[in-house]
């Protein structure tokens, strides 16, 4: 289907003012389909003139423009015309429409655990016209009701309060004019809990089959959204304006969640049928005050058009961690940012794919959602951190409000939030966005110290002693990059442990060595893009032990360490005391390492020496998944995984013996014990955890870990399909069937590894989730020889998913690229794949992603 151009967007908004949406839906025509029936009213602005409507239907059956027929049959693509507009139009169009597999469009599901049916409605971006005939583009908003048939037994809900009308239908009231990607519906045998704040009628839903552990986490979502909400009040002078806030929880949702003004949607998940990390309910939190967020940026305020995306998410993101950090119980939110998330973008901006954050020129919608990334979220978010750090809250909250004030109920671009922002008296923000949101690329930001003849750079560092150098006699922080930056400099010495001076060591540290090291001193310093500014604080002072140029993760850029620093990072990264300063520096170690800067084996020999002390389940999480799935997976040779894998699984087996760790990072760690799970008797270990045996202390053996384990025995050849089938056979839940998806393509053997191959590249053979789990589970055996040639199979074959929708691209053109295939035939053969000009925006930027991700790999096995 052809995607909306830009041009045609901003002629069709000079043409058309649409009044309002009248939808009517039936769900109750059987499994394939449903009945959409619209009513727009809407004025034109020069009355004769001609225009299109935006469908894609099953079958079109009927058109009518005021009172005349319209031919179906003029449909061309997912564009109907819509000839001799008159001053006042009202358009009707009837159609029966499929039902989405892979949550694009109208979504129904059959829960496995007891045969109830849902459907919902995901109306991201470029999807609604899969629902019903609309205007598909951002600024033409208008309000919506909507009247469904459903079956008798179900509830609907959407963005408006709902009501049942006397002849058994279901009402959708509107909400004010909204953008039509904004628009969902609910239904199904849903169970729900309710409560009230603040005079807001608040709604928690999901399938029943997940009634217990609703109820379970009612109270913990609603603590988080009075949380948000008063502080969103506290910010903003205009109150959330939507009515109700309903938070559904739905399963195959393609995204974590999606902002729908009073009708906010996640993925069932984050109901935690299996015990949770701490970093897992931090996600939640911030994931929570993230969406509530977009109902004043992108709802109340939207974009005007879809390469305005990034001010969305960005400001959502960024809010989301300072909400969750600052309102709930969640105070090391921004840890989770920087050890796990900003590294999204850290490495999408150091891509040949790379696009400035803001003015990104997309000229089509589908050019436009390609860019929708880690640099829309991490680095839009870091900008705009970075934007509030250097205003201050007073200064850049005014701005806000006043852009709120300005745009409600409209739509706006960046040229009016900087226009907001800016003050007569204030800093320049419109030449700040130049260098910020219109540049691509990550700059350096290192410290320059010179040190009077005394004691050696390394001494102390092991000892934690408190002197650790001579005197500073000169200290420069230099900016390698293109940006202005204010940042913190933290500068951390050796103190005693929690019986020595004070420090508050952690367990793990205080017990290895007796001291930790703590930021004595913060420093605020600004840079000038490739500048160097005087630290005249630190001269004359012993030198530090470690100087963090970006401590508190204030600003977007890497770190590079001075010489002696980077000594005391090396022996005692594991005795930093702060977790959102070992947190950057992980990230400092993941980015150095991607980059080939730091070789494979010394970033696992840093895993092994400070992974067992550490306290923070965000920090063990990320650092393990990066060494598993990037530093083993793709940047050893084959024949050095083994002995790489048991280290790993040493360092997680060392955090899940420490008698002070808690039920968070106990999972985190056993997650990493399964994961790297090698050899007969790491593998005769799981059996007996799965048959219930020996069984870790302090957590729960859950369907979760169950399945982990199941799926690495599967992938090492200890497992086949009679054990996988009985295992889905006593969990029958649509996570076991992800499991046994999973588990299946993991399985060695050539004739699983070509069922699981058909499934993935046949058309419909797998829903969404199902075809992303297959994916997931493929690469994780087999031997080189195979995997390669599967790897050259994969370019041939790949183009033609471009076509199957942007779910199927994802889960294909990311998830299945063969990044562990780094051969220079496998670049070959990527290479020429991406010189085809058959492919769609969203796949070809996958496929080039992937290609330097396989160049990385090949720089470190050379």
């Amino acid at each position: 289907m052809p995607a909306l151009l830009r041009n045609e967007a901003e002629v069709r908004a000079h043409l058309l003012d649409v009044l309002s949406y009248s939808v009517t839906l039936d769900f109750t025509r059987g499994e394939e389909g449903f009945r959409s029936t619209v009513v727009i009213r809407f004025a034109c602005a020069e009355p004769g003139a001609a225009s299109f409507v935006d469908i894609e239907p099953g079958a079109l059956l009927r058109v009518e423009l005021n009172g005349r027929p319209l031919d179906p049959g003029t449909l061309d693509g997912n564009r109907l015309p819509l000839p001799a507009l008159a001053a006042g139009n009202e358009l009707l169009v009837e159609a029966d429409m499929p039902y989405s597999r892979t949550a694009e469009g109208l979504h129904r599901f059959t829960d496995p655990a007891d045969g109830e049916v849902y459907v919902y409605a995901a109306c991201a971006p470029d999807l609604t016209p899969k629902v019903f005939a609309c205007f598909d583009q951002p600024d033409l908003k208008a309000p919506f009701s909507f009247t469904v048939a459903a079956p008798e037994g179900w509830t609907v809900i959407g963005n408006g309060a709902d009501s049942r009308l006397p002849d058994g239908r279901w009402r959708i009231d509107p909400i004010g004019a909204i953008s039509t990607y904004l628009t969902t519906v609910v239904a199904g045998p849903l169970h729900a809990v309710r409560a009230e704040h603040d005079g807001i009628p608040l709604g928690l839903y999901a399938r029943r089959s997940l009634a217990a552990e609703l109820d379970r986490e009612a109270g913990e979502l609603f603590e988080l959204t009075r949380a948000s909400f008063d502080r969103l009040h506290e910010l903003f002078e205009e109150r959330y304006p939507f009515g109700g806030y309903d938070q559904v929880f739905l399963p195959e949702l393609n995204w974590a969640a999606m902002e729908s003004p009073g009708c906010v949607t996640f993925q069932d998940t984050m109901l935690f049928r299996s015990a949770p990390t701490d970093a897992q309910r931090v996600n939640r939190a911030v994931v929570v005050c993230h969406e509530m967020a977009h109902m004043w940026f992108g709802n109340l305020v939207t974009l005007a058009w879809w390469d305005g995306i990034w001010l969305n998410e960005s400001f959502a993101e960024v809010l989301g961690y300072r909400i969750a950090a600052e309102a709930t119980r969640y105070t090391g939110a921004w840890a989770l940012f920087a050890a796990g998330h900003k590294g999204w973008g850290y490495d999408a901006d150091q891509r040949p794919t790379t696009h400035p954050v803001a003015a990104t020129g997309a000229d089509s919608a589908a050019e436009a959602l390609s860019n929708f990334d880690g640099i829309s979220y991490a680095k839009g978010a870091s900008a705009l951190h970075q934007l509030m750090y250097r205003l201050g809250d007073k200064a850049f909250f005014a701005g806000v409000n006043a852009y709120f004030a300005e745009h409600r109920r409209g739509n706006a671009g960046l040229a009016d939030f900087l226009a907001a922002l800016t003050s007569a008296d204030g800093p320049d923000v419109p030449g700040w966005a130049d260098r910020w949101l219109r540049t691509t690329g990550v700059d350096t930001l290192r410290i320059e110290v010179e040190v009077e003849a005394g004691v050696g750079a390394g001494a102390g560092v092991e000892a934690g002693a408190e002197a650790t150098g001579g005197a500073v006699t000169s200290a420069v922080l230099v900016n390698d990059g293109s940006r202005p930056h204010r940042v913190r400099i933290g500068v951390y010495e050796w103190a005693g442990g929690r019986e020595g001076d004070g420090g508050a060591g952690r367990e793990g540290v205080r017990e290895r060595d007796g001291a930790v090291l703590v930021a004595r001193r913060r420093l605020d310093a600004e840079v000038a893009p490739g500048g160097r500014t005087p630290l005249p604080e630190l001269v004359g002072a012993p030198r530090a032990a470690l100087l963090l140029p970006n401590d508190g993760d204030l600003t977007w850029a890497r770190v590079r360490l001075d010489e002696h620093s980077s000594a005391t990072v090396t022996a005692s990264l594991s005795a930093i005391e702060d977790e959102l300063g070992r947190a950057v520096l992980w990230e400092h170690l993941r980015d150095l390492t991607r980059g080939a800067e730091l070789p494979a084996a010394d970033y696992l020999r840093l895993v092994a020496a400070h992974l067992p002390a550490e306290s923070s389940d965000s920090i063990v999480g990320a650092v393990l998944a990066f060494a598993r799935d990037h530093v083993v997976a793709r940047y050893l040779d084959p024949d050095e995984r083994p002995a790489a894998l048991l280290l790993l699984g040493d360092a997680a087996r060392a955090v899940l013996a420490r008698p002070d760790a808690g039920r968070g990072l106990r999972i985190a760690a056993l997650r990493g014990v399964i994961d790297t799970a090698s050899g007969e008797g790491r593998r005769a270990e799981l059996d007996g955890w799965l048959d219930g045996r020996d069984l870790p202390d302090g957590v729960d053996f859950d369907a979760s870990l169950r399945w982990a384990a199941l799926t690495r025995l599967a992938a090492t050849g200890a497992a086949d399909e009679a054990r996988i089938a009985a295992e889905l056979a006593a969990d029958p839940s649509d996570t076991g069937e992800l499991g046994a998806a999973r588990a299946r393509a993991a399985l060695p053997d050539d004739a699983a590894k070509e069922r699981a191959w058909q499934r993935l590249f046949t058309p419909d053979a797998l829903a969404g989730p199902l075809l992303t789990a297959t994916a997931e589970g493929f690469w994780r055996s087999g031997s080189p020889r195979g995997q390669q040639g599967y790897a050259l199979r994969y370019f041939e074959e790949i183009p033609a998913a471009g076509q199957r929708g942007g779910a199927v691209a994802r889960a294909l053109g990311h998830g299945l690229f063969p990044v562990g295939a780094a051969h220079p035939d496998t670049i070959r053969a990527a290479e020429a794949c991406l010189a085809r000009a058959d492919l769609t925006p969203s796949l070809r930027r996958h496929l080039a992603d992937g290609l330097d991700d396989l160049r990385r790999a090949l720089a470190h096995r050379r």
